[in-house]
């Protein structure tokens, strides 16, 4: 008896330990849930059956649906009996892709471009899952037909090849009904915007209502780059009018026929719209795309200490372009905290070329210090050309955006300028280290300008014709490097071919690609829950892509990483953005883990919070339940 009582302690000691053992097993994985959810792998309610899930793009999976699900929502015999896996769905459309795109194509006039884009949409239109599988797994290939150089031409084109609506349109004659109109957008929960009243769509010009395909465009890489969740994304596209006269007589024009709002009536329309969509989703992040520059400087001020909102074109053009400044250094074999050494010429003084240069000394400002005579020093390195050249304080109604950037007139005249200078005579007097291409102008860095760039004082000067599209690029990579010579940096903002030199060397030509900061700043200020989106967040993000390359890519010329990886660039950018949110006390924290909890985590951990949120295109399980 007593050897049977002292087994049953033994036992019970032992079966306690375990209990022990495993309830702090339980605790750890409790207080890490809230980071180690992955994204997409929870079951999707669903509140339709039958053929309204298979003409929903949503939650629409065609032949892929299992036979539980098929007889769960009322699918059986509605689809052919053979179930096949989502890679076989993807080869079969892979093989069709290739056999369309030439078929797809109306003629002459129909670039192969646009065919891919047409095929493309339509996958969109019936399953976004597969879509973004498709994209994902081929983003090298099909980002420039979703994105830059294609949509340019997908907007010029849009009321023609409009079939389906995607996203919200409020415009001007909508005013006093916005609070209401939100709450037409079926998803409870919307974390990204991208908006645009359509005034300025790349270099292309005001393309009025047609513009939303850039907001379309830019959402499709939020969620191929950065993870968010397809079904929390919202295009909009708020229609003031168009000053474009051949719009305003189209009869197939799907927009106001009416000239564009202005002054206080144009900011009315943009006010109520941001009061709206923040009361429904007081948690929305708001990308602005494409305003024109006297309007994409005044509604930043005006909302970023309010809202969640940030200007691609005036801060992510800026983000990455000084990445490739900071790139440029050190492919000069020089440390980056040489940058505010570099003398800098800038062509273009729209919104993005002045959000460049801002942002340029900002960061040459940070790394000297912080103080008045480090804002003066950076101050220092930059000339800013318009197409009435040289910017003085010497010019009549100068801009007041450009007036932060004008040179002094003692200075200039010291130098051997004056105001209105030519690009060509600036650059022959200053030598910059690099230029800086901004314009929207094609052809803009002529024979005679790249002839100058050989006068810089640099050992490999830095050329960057950053305009959008391909044809408004200020000049090709096979001109630089045949004109200024075999040493030069180049960087772009569409993509161009690696130029071949001759003897086995390239000339890298690379695409200053917005897509590789705007999904990292969205993702990361989503995931931190910082309520604004501070310079230092951004500047983090810049510094973090500039960082991102290695020494030895970088000393052969290449200063971007390949588009094929932006998944990853993209965690790195997202973390470094969510850290800096932290560091300025900004962090309020996402879903379950709050903004102390945020704080407690280490590097290693944050990098693991932001990959287990970004969503993945794998079919859900799908659950009916009765609204």
């Amino acid at each position: 008896m007593s050897n049977f009582s002292s087994q049953l302690r033994l036992s019970s000691s032992s079966i306690i330990k375990r209990l022990k053992q495993r309830m702090a097993t339980t605790t750890v994985i409790f207080d890490r849930r809230s980071f180690t959810t992955t994204e997409g792998s929870r079951p999707t309610i669903v509140h339709k059956r039958s053929l309204d899930i298979l003409h929903d793009p949503w939650f629409n999976k065609g032949t892929a649906f299992s036979m539980t699900e098929r007889d769960r929502i009322d699918l059986r015999g509605l689809l052919p009996p053979n179930v096949v896996s989502a890679q076989q769905q993807i080869d079969r459309f892979m093989v069709d892709l290739k056999r369309l795109e030439v078929q797809a194509r109306d003629g002459p006039s129909d670039p192969y471009a646009l065919a891919k884009w047409r095929i493309l949409n339509r996958l969109h239109d019936r399953n976004e899952t597969m879509y973004y599988k498709v994209l994902i797994d081929n983003i090298e290939e099909y980002a420039p037909i979703v994105y830059t150089p294609t949509v340019g031409l997908v907007c010029q084109n849009y009321s023609g090849l409009f079939r389906r609506p995607r996203g919200m349109y409020f415009s001007a004659a909508d005013r006093g009904e916005m609070m209401s109109m939100v709450y037409n957008w079926p998803a409870e929960q919307v974390d990204m915007i991208v908006v645009t009243d359509g005034g300025r769509i790349l270099g292309l010009g005001d393309l009025g209502v047609q513009g939303i395909g850039i907001a379309i465009g830019k959402l499709d890489l939020y969620v191929a780059a950065a993870g968010i969740n397809p079904q929390r994304v919202l295009p909009v596209m708020i229609d003031v009018g168009t000053n474009n006269e051949k719009l305003l007589k189209d009869p197939l024009y799907l927009g106001l026929q009416e000239h564009r709002l202005d002054g206080e009536e144009y900011l009315s329309v943009i006010d109520e719209f941001m009061e709206a969509v923040f009361t429904r989703w007081p948690h929305v992040i708001v990308q602005f795309e494409d305003f024109q520059s006297k309007w994409a400087f005044k509604l930043l001020q005006r909302y970023r200490n309010t809202y969640r909102m940030f200007n691609d074109d005036v801060q992510g053009t800026a983000g990455v372009a000084v990445a490739g400044l900071l790139g440029a250094v050190r492919a000069q074999g020089k440390p980056m905290i040489d940058f505010p050494k570099q003398k800098i010429v800038v062509a273009g003084a729209g919104s993005a070329g002045l959000g460049v240069v801002n942002a340029a000394r900002k960061t040459m400002k940070r790394m000297l210090g912080n103080n008045e005579s480090a804002f003066e020093s950076a101050w220092s390195q930059f000339w800013v050309v318009d197409a009435k050249g040289l910017i003085t304080e010497g010019r009549e109604n100068i801009d007041p955006n450009a007036l932060p950037f004008a040179r002094k007139i003692n200075e200039v005249e010291h130098q051997g300028l004056k105001e209105g200078a030519s690009l060509i005579e600036v650059i022959q007097q200053v030598k910059p280290d690099v230029l800086l291409g901004l314009s929207a102008v094609g052809s803009l860095f002529s024979r005679e300008v790249l002839e100058a760039m050989k006068g810089s004082t640099s050992i490999r000067p830095a050329i960057f014709a950053m305009s959008n599209p391909t044809k408004n690029a200020e000049c090709t990579p096979e001109e630089a490097f045949s004109i200024v010579g075999d040493n030069v940096i180049f960087a772009s903002g569409s993509p161009f071919k690696d130029v071949d030199l001759g003897n086995g060397r390239i000339g890298h030509s690379n695409q200053g690609n917005n897509m590789y900061l705007f999904p990292g700043i969205g993702l990361g200020t989503l995931l931190s829950g910082s309520r604004t989106i501070s310079d230092g967040m951004l500047q983090v993000a810049a510094e973090c892509l500039a960082a991102y390359m290695k020494e030895e890519d970088v000393l052969k010329g290449i200063i971007y990483p390949s588009i094929s990886s932006i998944r990853d660039i993209t965690i790195e950018v997202a973390a470094a953005v969510v850290k800096e949110a932290i560091r300025e006390d900004l962090a309020e924290g996402y879903r379950d883990m709050d903004g102390r909890e945020l704080q407690k985590l280490s590097e290693e951990e944050i990098l693991t919070f932001v990959k287990n949120n970004m969503w993945n295109p794998v079919y859900p399980t799908l659950v009916y339940r009765k609204e």
